[in-house]
């Protein structure tokens, strides 16, 4: 197996930082530091065992109010750094 582990620091987002896991090509251990936990803990159950690439196509974009991003596209991009590194 396959395993990686990250940490993201964000911008623009309540959540100062997402830690996450991809294990083969699957997201796992989605967990948001700080900001609402409701939605955040929501969204790591969600994406939980998705592939990387379907949870970037999904969450790529979305905006937060008056905001250009949100957590959910701040996890899109922190995966899309993942995939670089």
């Amino acid at each position: 197996m396959n395993s990686n582990n990250f940490k993201f620091k964000t911008k623009g987002v309540c959540s100062p930082e997402i830690t996450f896991s991809i294990e083969d090509g699957k997201l796992r251990n989605v967990k948001f530091s700080a900001g609402c936990n409701g939605n955040s803990s929501g969204i790591g159950a969600l994406v939980e065992g998705m592939n990387v690439d379907d949870v970037i196509s999904k969450l790529s974009g979305i905006r937060c109010d008056r905001k250009s991003t949100s957590c959910p596209d701040q996890l899109a991009k922190a995966l899309i750094s993942a995939k670089v590194n």
